[in-house]
């Protein structure tokens, strides 16, 4: 018996995939200081060690890959996407297919995003393809889903393009009891419910139905988040419960009851997403980054001679309200930065996936907008790993690079320490210590 177990283990232990990736610059989101001259080991897609090279022992017959001069940190965990609706410009129910999922993971990927929670606009596929993944070890960006999320009846965002039928549009308690029951048996990772009337243009839920829903999901261990855009809005959901703001307070400067308000309830500023308030403006004109190689490669060449092109300029100039959204932005930035400074927890995500809201590079640009606001790169790489895995419950798998972790992780060229728009002089991806193309 002995020798046959011995036999086993030593039959494991040759089929096992180890890499040893060594000589790199360890930024592992925790917040701790970078390691200079790191190495790490990587079994099957986790992390069995990570620390000093000159601590390293190698197992025997392990793929070495030297990194010197590289800096390693965490993938980017984006707590705001839509996958699936949108092919260059035009969102359409119709365009959810697994070809378009997974072309659109792989982009996200393949800009360093690892993981992205698809916010409230997903078809049943997302459970199917969530689950094969959750089977074995992706090569493509993670799927975590809020499926489908909530509104009024008519309610935003029902109104935009492709959108009509997409949420739950809810009238009553026992509409939303009824709703949350169907999510709760396909096990979202979490609800999402639209709070927004866009300056007085569209229909708003009512804070009854979205207490109820708040209510609902609480009770089968479900978080809720909201896209908000008012204030006042913010205070309401927060004190019934809501657990993330998916998007920055936009209308007015947040005050300290919401930061009290957050911090007591635990609520968190989950994503302050500035580039889809500066998609609004941006395109009114060909923006300075259309032949940037970086945003290029991630878009189809219709589209990028679609935003170089007077119809679109016109038609983003047309929007009620555009030449607005530049405030928002700047009111988006402060708030983030006051609640930051003030003890809320944060997290990050950017909306991507929309027309117009071009995953992967959005993602960049992001943290770029984030340096403006006052924050710094330490503090947005631990947001986008650690923080974030925390806000999704997973830590003890994903977000900062340590032992027994999956290696979801971005060699770079650059430090992204000195300048965080170092994030995009990007070397390699790995996802479960897969190499993405």
């Amino acid at each position: 018996m002995k020798l046959l177990l011995a036999l086993s283990l030593s039959a494991a232990t040759l089929s096992a995939e180890t890499k040893i990736l060594e000589g790199f610059t360890l930024i592992d989101g925790t917040g701790k200081a970078a390691q200079a001259d790191s190495a790490m080991i990587v079994t099957d897609g986790r992390i069995q060690w990570v620390g000093p090279k000159a601590q390293l022992k190698a197992p025997a017959g392990a793929e070495r890959i030297n990194f010197a001069g590289k800096f390693i940190m965490p993938g980017i965990i984006n707590l705001h996407g839509h996958l699936g609706n949108t092919i260059d410009l035009v969102q359409d129910p119709k365009n959810y297919t697994r070809d378009n999922m997974t072309a659109q993971l792989h982009n996200y990927a393949s800009y360093g995003v690892t993981t992205v929670l698809s916010m409230g606009s997903d078809q049943d596929l997302v459970f199917t393809m969530r689950a094969e993944q959750r089977a074995g070890r992706p090569n493509v960006a993670r799927i975590f889903t809020a499926g489908r999320g909530f509104t009024g009846k008519g309610g935003y965002p029902t109104t935009a393009m492709g959108m009509k039928g997409v949420p739950y549009e809810v009238e009553t308690v026992a509409q939303v009891e009824k709703d949350v029951n169907e999510l709760a048996a396909k096990k979202v990772d979490i609800v999402k419910i639209w709070v927004d009337d866009h300056l007085g243009r569209e229909v708003k839920i009512p804070l009854p139905l979205s207490a109820a829903i708040i209510q609902n999901a609480h009770k089968h261990g479900l978080k809720v988040a909201a896209h908000i855009f008012y204030l006042q809005d913010a205070k309401d959901l927060v004190s019934a419960g809501l657990d993330g703001l998916a998007h920055s307070v936009r209308d007015k400067p947040v005050d300290q009851a919401l930061i009290d308000i957050m911090k007591k309830k635990g609520a968190w500023q989950m994503a302050a997403t500035f580039t889809r308030e500066a998609s609004v403006f941006a395109f009114v004109k060909t923006p300075p980054f259309i032949n940037d190689p970086f945003f290029t490669r991630g878009v189809s060449p219709a589209v990028v001679a679609a935003l170089k092109s007077d119809e679109l300029h016109k038609k983003m100039a047309a929007y009620p309200n555009y030449d607005k959204f530049p405030g928002f932005l700047e009111t988006a930035k402060k708030n983030l930065k006051k609640l930051a400074d003030s003890g809320v927890n944060y997290g990050f995500g950017t909306d991507t996936g929309p027309p117009a809201r071009f995953s992967g590079f959005f993602e960049h640009w992001e943290l770029e907008l984030s340096k403006e606001a006052g924050m710094t790169p330490m503090q947005m790489i631990t947001a986008f790993s650690k923080r974030n895995a925390e806000f999704l419950g997973v830590s003890k798998t994903l977000g900062t690079l340590e032992a027994g972790k999956w290696a979801d992780l971005v060699v770079l060229d650059k430090n992204p320490l000195t300048d965080i728009k170092n994030t995009r002089s990007i070397h390699k991806v790995f996802i479960a210590g897969n190499a993405v193309k």
